[in-house]
């Protein structure tokens, strides 16, 4: 079983051209099970074909009575289904014994985000009279104006930007492509850092086709631009999370309480699936109810 979970790796990294991120998880999860077998049959190898519909039952019982919530658990549910899957398409198995095995139902979570006028404070915030002030504000407005994933804002590059058209290209989940439309805002915010950015000579750092440089001219990784986000919106929100993701959350929401067609809202975030990004229609189905139980006289 060791060996299938090592080439399931392999499948989704050339084949499935998954995100390292994706593929750790997955193989972890798979990791984590094919140990609780051993310890279970007390064994130290354990053969695909053995594994079998009640094994996979009793693990995610196991897993619940660890106190595991059921979002975890269902993630690992996938994990496991989306393994033996493909050891049944490669016959490594006879038959998929997680097959109409279905994981606990979880209540969806709505997404967090800032109304427009926690944003437009939020963009007052960074000092762009200094480089990194007016770095950070650019960050800020590219996250606002085109809903893209921290993931793919890092990635940038300053030839994805196209000024004339007024489009970023970015790389998203599995290294599909898409063009985004960035805002007038944006694009000034982007202008104003990389002329402060030449001024102070990171242009001739180890990176300098990256969009987004920290103070060394290396590449700004995930983790600086999620503190950089976090911190600008913890001035200006109360609520728990601040993280990037806020600001997606808060795009999809603007767009569609404004008329978006949800079809493209979902070309823009880069989903596979319209369901994916149904749960934002319901975000601002909850706002209108609220604004209708405030303002309506017989409501």
């Amino acid at each position: 079983m060791k060996a299938s979970i090592q080439r399931f790796g392999e499948y989704l990294t050339v084949e499935r051209n998954a995100s390292p991120h994706t593929v750790v998880a997955y193989i972890r999860d798979l990791e984590q099970f094919h140990s609780w077998l051993l310890a279970l049959a007390e064994s130290e190898r354990i053969e695909l074909d053995a594994v079998d519909r009640g094994s996979i039952r009793m693990y995610l019982g196991a897993l619940a009575e660890e106190g595991l919530s059921r979002r975890s658990i269902s993630r690992k549910m996938t994990s496991i289904r989306a393994f033996f899957q493909f050891a049944e398409r490669r016959g490594f198995v006879g038959e998929n014994p997680a097959e109409n095995l279905h994981a606990p139902k979880i209540d969806r979570r709505l997404p967090a985000f800032v109304d427009e006028d926690t944003v437009s404070r939020l963009m007052l915030l960074p000092d762009t009279g200094t480089a990194d002030g007016a770095r950070n504000a650019a960050i800020l407005e590219m996250f606002y104006s085109t809903g893209m994933r921290l993931s793919e804002l890092t990635g940038l590059n300053i030839k994805d930007l196209n000024t004339s058209t007024r489009t970023v290209r970015v790389l998203g989940k599995r290294r599909k492509e898409r063009i985004l439309p960035v805002g007038q805002p944006a694009l000034d915010a982007i202008a104003h850092y990389l002329a402060l950015r030449r001024a102070d000579g990171q242009h001739t750092e180890s990176d300098p086709e990256a969009l987004f440089l920290n103070h060394r001219g290396s590449r700004l990784s995930s983790r600086s631009v999620y503190s950089i986000v976090n911190n600008h919106l913890r001035v200006v929100s109360d609520q728990e999370q601040c993280s990037p993701h806020v600001l997606r959350h808060s795009f999809a929401t603007h767009l569609l309480n404004r008329g978006a067609d949800l079809q493209a809202v979902r070309e823009l975030l880069g989903h596979e699936s319209l369901s994916t990004t149904q749960i934002y229609a319901h975000v601002t189905t909850d706002h209108l109810k609220r604004e209708y139980a405030k303002a309506h006289p017989r409501a």
